[in-house]
């Protein structure tokens, strides 16, 4: 109330400035034929009664007009229907503009929706076509066994992968996901990602440590697992030498994922999820997209769980997942 009173006072600042001129003008005039003062003050206490009149059914135009305002700016994206009527010609000028950049803007936005529900429909189908010769060549590799069919499904996998992602980014990009948040085995999700990528294990020879119990979690089987394979990717392809460790820890519950790699520079931390960030790391290794740890994060952020990435140079990474959900509860 404070700030819209003082906003309007600003605004008629000049007509009170020039009314207390008038005001000076009449007192000094009056003065000066030498008629009573009495006559002089009535004179001016009846123009400050009808000012004060004035201004207080101006400020309460001015503030019903404010809050219409404020009501309007949280519908605005849907409709300016509301607008308060215009008192005078630029009110109504500045309206006109309003409804022309309103027109505008819906139509930008339609077009912008066209283009991208037709970039989804093509990104959809031709991961779902790219399949198929990924599939036909898993195939043609299982029948023609030989020194190179180890290497040759690593990069196969990796292909199929990169496949999936680009299926992910369009989903978690649109408007609606397919969640279906339930109690589910913390365990056999795991390890299942742990067998989708066993090869790329025994291609780099990395031992894993795996120390999950049976635990149920309240989550998204199919979203927690993309996020889990992009970190378990991340910690294979940064590891050289050594060993992956995985484990389920309790008070609070949270899923850890060590390794013994090239680690993250101190400085690339508070970045790593940023879309598009490769660091140092990603520098080095010019295949880097910055995209995986972004996805990972907008995944884990849509299921409600949260992330921490601790890591030393030339020591490892370790990334803990919190999975503990005490707010939502199942029906």
């Amino acid at each position: 109330m404070m700030a819209v009173l003082f906003s309007y006072l600003k605004r008629h600042i000049k007509f009170a400035l020039l009314y207390f001129l008038y005001a000076l003008i009449f007192i000094v005039v009056f003065s000066l034929y030498g008629l009573p003062i009495e006559a002089v003050s009535y004179g001016f206490v009846l123009s400050v009664f009808f000012t004060v009149i004035f201004f207080s059914y101006g400020f309460t135009r001015y503030y019903k007009t404010h809050q219409q305002l404020e009501i309007l700016k949280a519908q605005v994206t849907l409709s300016i229907d509301t607008l308060p009527d215009a008192k005078d010609l630029l009110v109504k000028d500045y309206q006109l503009l309003i409804e022309t950049l309103f027109d505008k803007y819906h139509a930008l936005e339609t077009d912008s929706d066209f283009k991208r529900m037709a970039q989804i429909d093509y990104y959809t189908l031709w991961v779902h076509q790219i399949k198929t010769p990924i599939s036909a060549m898993y195939l043609l590799l299982e029948s023609n066994q030989n020194e190179n069919t180890l290497s040759l499904k690593s990069e196969l996998f990796k292909i199929e992968q990169y496949v999936e992602m680009v299926l992910h980014y369009q989903r978690l990009e649109s408007e609606t996901t397919d969640l279906k948040i339930q109690n589910y085995d913390l365990e056999s999700i795991v390890k299942s990602v742990i067998r989708k990528y066993r090869t790329l294990f025994i291609e780099k020879g990395i031992r894993l440590n795996l120390n999950i119990a049976p635990q149920q979690v309240l989550t998204d089987e199919k979203w927690l697992s993309f996020a889990l394979e992009q970190i378990v990717s991340n910690a294979i392809k940064y590891t050289h030498q050594g060993e992956i460790s995985i484990a389920c820890l309790s008070d609070p519950l949270r899923l850890v994922i060590s390794d013994t790699g090239i680690g993250i520079q101190e400085e690339d931390l508070p970045r790593i999820f940023e879309k598009g960030f490769t660091g140092f790391n990603g520098r080095m290794n010019r295949k880097s997209t910055g995209i995986g740890l972004y996805l990972c994060k907008q995944t884990l952020k849509m299921l409600g769980h949260d992330i921490d990435v601790v890591s030393q140079l030339e020591q490892g990474t370790t990334v803990a997942i919190g999975l503990d959900r005490p707010n939502i509860t199942l029906e």
